[in-house]
């Protein structure tokens, strides 16, 4: 595949025009003047990495906690559509021999790959998070942070899980971040703790954090609380779910133009509804009300969401926030915070041929996959 001067976000995340060439599922080469002819033309279109979801509990009516290839399947195919070309399914609190079944069904999948985005690994939401800031997670289900358990589960299903959340004041959290970082991503979620308890979380090796803004202590003047912790630091990544609802969208652009282009992550959080209309649907166990795109459990706490990476980059530009920033938030960051900026996440030769096509309103056109075409509106 030979793409000719089409404008693309390259390495460095500069808007300029190049070609692009893939052989087999690897770009080998970006640069001006290929010798050859041109077998894709794109237009005025733009040619961004293609966007990596890390924090995703399922769409089209599947979920991640089913438990199954044929879920996992049903949402490999129906990313693309929004421009995802890699994912990473997300485990809720629930009990742990479903945590098992969803991996061992995680695993399945990355040694035979269904058709459509490809599955880097899996995320842990859960079950070592506070009571006191469940959201839409089962109390129940919710375990002390307990390293040996979490890298027994880790080893005996593959090796796939690429993130794991904890809420860093619960007892045993120092060890488990210390233990369980050395072998994937832990990220501070669902928590009370506050300013301090946050920064000394940083110390011990957290760098990323879950839906900021969303189950965590927030922003005051006289108590900075986690999140204040996160603004305030220099080299920790944040999520944000950018659908407008579940932070305003002038906190979204204080909060992309303090944390900088290399710590914004954008995330989904769907749930099975996304792409679905309103209805009762269930997330983790839990009945789920969706009306008008908002999903809430019937005490009215947010449960996930409905929206997708495609919807969130343009709700993004729409909010004011630079496109550069935007496009990097949806590819490079994601895929740098799982252990996986090797692989996937930007435009440079060697890595993954994965690509989302978009046009002047910055409307997905097509999706590619390991230089396979998987969507074409």
């Amino acid at each position: 595949m030979l793409m000719k001067n089409v404008r693309i976000f390259d390495g460095q995340f500069c808007l300029r025009r190049a070609d692009v060439l893939v052989e087999g599922d690897t770009i080998t080469a970006v640069e001006n003047h290929l010798p050859g002819e041109e077998t894709l033309q794109l237009g005025d279109c733009l040619l961004a990495p293609g966007f990596v979801d890390t924090h995703i509990h399922g769409c089209a009516g599947a979920d991640t906690c089913d438990g199954t290839v044929q879920a996992l399947s049903v949402m490999a195919k129906t990313l693309p559509k929004f421009g995802v070309t890699s994912f990473c399914p997300t485990t809720m609190t629930i009990p742990e021999k479903e945590i098992r079944r969803a991996l061992n069904a995680v695993r399945k999948c990355m040694a035979k790959p269904p058709e459509g985005a490809r599955i880097l690994g899996a995320n842990m939401e859960g079950p070592y998070i506070s009571p006191e800031q469940i959201g839409a997670q089962k109390k129940e289900c919710i375990r002390t942070p307990d390293a040996e358990r979490f890298l027994e589960l880790y080893h005996s299903t593959g090796e796939v899980v690429r993130m794991v959340d904890i809420a860093p004041e619960q007892p045993g959290a120092e060890k488990f971040i210390h233990q369980a970082g050395q072998f994937c991503t832990v990220s501070l979620a669902h928590s009370v703790a506050d300013y301090e308890q946050a920064q000394q979380a940083f110390t011990a090796g957290i760098r990323h954090v879950t839906h900021l803004f969303n189950a965590m202590t927030g922003l005051h003047h006289r108590k900075p609380g986690a999140v204040g912790a996160v603004l305030d630091s220099s080299d920790v990544s944040a999520e944000l779910i950018c659908d407008g609802f579940h932070i305003h969208p002038a906190v979204l652009r204080m909060a992309f133009r303090a944390l900088g282009a290399q710590r914004t992550v954008i995330i989904s959080d769907s749930m099975r509804a996304a792409g679905l209309g309103d209805g009762t649907f269930d997330l983790g166990g839990q009945d789920v009300f969706v009306q008008g795109g908002h999903a809430l459990l019937k005490d009215g706490t947010i449960a996930g969401s409905t929206t997708n990476l495609a919807q969130e980059v343009q709700n993004l530009y729409s909010f004011g926030v630079p496109l550069e920033q935007i496009i990097r938030s949806a590819t490079s960051n994601p895929a740098r915070e799982i252990g996986m900026g090797n692989c996937v996440g930007s435009i440079e030769v060697g890595k993954k041929a994965d690509f989302t096509v978009l046009d002047q309103n910055l409307h997905v056109v097509m999706t590619i996959v390991g230089g396979r075409i998987v969507y074409q509106a």
